[in-house]
């Protein structure tokens, strides 16, 4: 007997018991959509964790560093200085702050909401405008792109001229449509010039990355109550510059507050961090949940795997005399097993394709109920992968009751009823 022939005769004695055979399937298909739908939410969360990060710009650098006698002015210098030195790895450098205290942002008759601290007054926080404290390569550090005008320059900044650059949001709330560059705006009554815009940068649930208008940190004695700046993004040139940075800007910093007989120092504290370490964190726990969900979920196809060798000896049972007849008029062993181990990988591949069907479709809802995602659809490695375990798992569990059957008498099995 042929494959073709097995495949036929497959295919006959699974249409001839409809319900018996759709049974035994639903173990296989229950097993394979969970695995499908699971591994794919996981998966699809990775890349909107990675999407997240990438948009937030790679190569990043945070720094950290406080000094409990100096005001923050010498460390910035000193790091702006450093990084200079450093043009071979580093990109650029700029303070990461923020005006803590309420600034009143006016441009004409329009004014933006700001927190009011004294009075009590809290905006909601995907309504507040951030004003942000940076160095003149505040957009290449925060991966920033302009949609006009310019950024702040060197002399800007040194110099404290009243100058700013906005986020899309707050462009757009304070001028819609129209081309913010060269028009005045004023922080507390103080006016400043508009120098350029940044495009959207469109992160879900962080609505602060476009509310924000960037000033040249010098402004941080007049807005800022003259508050320490101890936070700093640094931008390195690629992932393997990043690391050498890292390296250099931690010994520059354990310099300026060397450590104690324990350890600590005792001038101040500092710290370097990469969001590339972030990102590869994630994607490793990602890999580890997916690992994890899939085990779970590959645990009822296992049961469902047991069913299959179950039913799979209820056949063997059945059809013992025809088993009888073939083995006496020649069929071989491996003619026998041959063909029931088609006939168990037919029906589990039949039901990881439904598996895999169903799982398409709840994956597609998943992603729209819990990432929001509209588009998600498992991807051709999960899929091909659900589907040849399916079929293995089928010929495993198929494996004794082909031997059994292969081994009958054909005398015994003759006289079978």
């Amino acid at each position: 007997m042929n494959i073709w022939q097995a495949f036929k005769m497959a295919f006959k004695s699974i249409s001839m018991k409809k319900t018996r055979s759709f049974l035994t399937m639903l173990g296989i298909i229950i097993g394979v959509a969970s695995v499908v739908i699971m591994v794919s939410v996981v998966q699809g969360q990775n890349k909107k964790n990675l999407e997240f990060y990438e948009k937030m710009g790679d190569n990043k650098i945070n720094v950290q560093a406080f000094s409990y006698y100096d005001s923050g002015d010498s460390i910035s210098q000193g790091l702006y200085d450093y990084c200079l030195s450093l043009g071979s790895l580093v990109l650029g450098i700029t303070p990461d702050a923020e005006v803590g205290s309420t600034v009143m942002v006016q441009y004409g008759a329009k004014t933006l909401p700001v927190n009011d601290w004294d009075s009590g007054v809290n905006i909601p926080w995907e309504d507040q405008m951030h004003i942000k404290l940076g160095s003149d390569q505040y957009g290449v550090c925060n991966n920033y792109k302009l949609a006009g005008g310019r950024e702040m320059t060197y002399l800007d900044v040194s110099n404290g001229n009243p100058v700013c650059v906005l986020g899309s949001g707050a462009k757009e709330a304070l001028f819609g449509f129209t081309d913010p560059v060269g028009e005045t705006i004023t922080l507390n009554g103080d006016p400043f010039l508009v120098v350029g815009w940044y495009q959207p940068m469109d992160i879900e649930y962080w609505p602060e990355m476009d509310n924000l208008i960037v000033i040249p940190y010098t402004f941080n004695r007049t807005l800022n109550q003259n508050s320490s700046i101890n936070s700093y993004v640094v931008k390195a040139r690629d992932a393997q510059s990043t690391v050498e940075a890292m390296t250099r800007l931690d010994a520059y910093l354990s310099g300026l507050f060397p450590p104690n007989e324990f350890g600590y120092s005792d001038v101040g504290s500092f710290g370097v961090s990469s969001d590339n370490n972030y990102a590869q964190q994630v994607e490793s726990q990602s890999m580890m949940q997916s690992l994890v969900l899939g085990a779970i979920a590959g645990i009822s196809l296992l049961v469902g795997g047991i069913g299959i060798m179950n039913i799979m000896l209820v056949t063997v049972t059945e059809r013992t005399r025809e088993i009888g007849i073939r083995k006496a008029i020649g069929a071989e062993r491996k003619s026998i097993i041959t063909q029931f181990l088609i006939e168990a990988a037919v029906i589990c591949s039949i039901g990881g394709i439904i598996g895999i069907a169903i799982g398409s479709v709840g994956t597609l809802i998943a992603g729209k109920l819990l990432l929001g995602m509209t588009d998600m659809l498992p991807s051709a490695f999960i899929t091909i992968g659900a589907f040849l375990f399916s079929v293995v798992l089928g010929i495993i569990f198929g494996m004794y009751p082909a031997i059994k059957a292969s081994g009958l008498q054909p005398v015994e099995a003759l006289r079978a009823e």
